[in-house]
């Protein structure tokens, strides 16, 4: 029988993935006191420790590894029973546990203000990650949406395309490139550039374009946030390949400069996806819906 809580549970799996107990009390809107109680019971109900305290930092035990591993899909299949009650009552509310990769989230809140006007009763759980974590979540079954640009390519996943995603080539004011109009694309062989992380999907379309057509630029920085990137760029740290739906108030102020290159900007789209056998609520079948038939205008008017 069964000697622990749901909630003993929930706050497992957020300590678990954060390895803090002040992050998850934090997340889980409690004191870190009661964290730790939650916690203390837990082991004493299962009879075994399931992390331990270095130094400042938490780590799980092997018993704790193997706990998370089971908790996970244990806490996936109350989802799914959840999604299934809410079928059955094919009711306009809920809660959707929406991810999203950071680039997207020069948009993403004024679409979740235009939704929520529309359906104030649905709660959305939004969770903003770099691709490689996003994945995680994705494989794991934690998440029901996901909004990124880059489909996975080894998930089994439904992936539609809602919005345009263009991508370009931007630099400081005073840059030489900056002046000149329809230069050709390996006039950037050699240029330095302040890049995403590996693995992003921004790094990536930039990557495979470049290697198309054999340009090597020289990678003086890799950043995992757009901000510090327009920032490094402004003070003539390089250039860079971004999103334009990033950049827009720093074009309109003139802070930033979109390189006039042939073949750019490269269009890429923007995703809905979740996995082919997610079994989806109606709040979810709303949102996505939502995306896919406003999504695109909305966006071109923001960012």
């Amino acid at each position: 029988m069964r000697r622990y809580t749901l909630r003993q549970l929930d706050t497992f799996l957020e300590v678990a993935r954060h390895l803090s107990v002040s992050r998850a009390a934090e997340l889980l809107h409690v004191s870190q006191p009661a964290v730790s109680m939650q916690m203390h019971q837990l082991e004493e109900a299962i009879g075994l420790p399931l992390y331990e305290q270095v130094g400042r930092k938490i780590r799980l035990t092997e018993a704790g590894m193997d706990f998370e591993s089971y908790a996970i899909g244990a806490a996936a299949q109350l989802k799914q029973l959840d999604d299934a009650m809410a079928q059955r009552r094919g009711l306009r509310k809920g809660k959707i546990t929406l991810a999203m990769v950071s680039t997207a989230k020069y948009f993403v809140p004024m679409l979740l203000v235009k939704f929520r006007k529309r359906f104030p009763d649905i709660e959305v759980e939004l969770h903003i990650h770099n691709r490689e974590n996003i994945m995680q979540l994705l494989t794991r079954n934690e998440i029901d949406l996901v909004i990124m640009g880059r489909a996975p390519e080894n998930i089994d996943c439904i992936a539609t395309a809602f919005a345009t995603n263009p991508l370009g080539v931007i630099s400081a004011p005073e840059h030489p490139l900056s002046r000149r109009r329809g230069a050709p694309l390996d006039s950037l062989q050699g240029q330095e550039f302040v890049v995403r992380e590996g693995g992003s999907g921004t790094r990536h379309a930039m990557e495979r374009l470049f290697a198309e057509h054999g340009i090597a630029p020289r990678i003086v920085m890799e950043m995992p946030s757009n901000e510090t990137i327009k920032q490094a760029v402004m003070a003539g740290m390089g250039l860079s390949f971004l999103s334009l739906r990033t950049i827009r108030h720093e074009l309109a102020s003139g802070h930033l400069v979109l390189l006039d290159l042939q073949g750019l900007p490269l269009v890429r789209h923007w995703h809905i996806t979740h996995l082919a056998s997610k079994r989806l609520a109606p709040a979810a079948r709303e949102f996505k819906t939502f995306l896919i038939d406003e999504a695109g205008p909305l966006i071109k008017l923001w960012a």
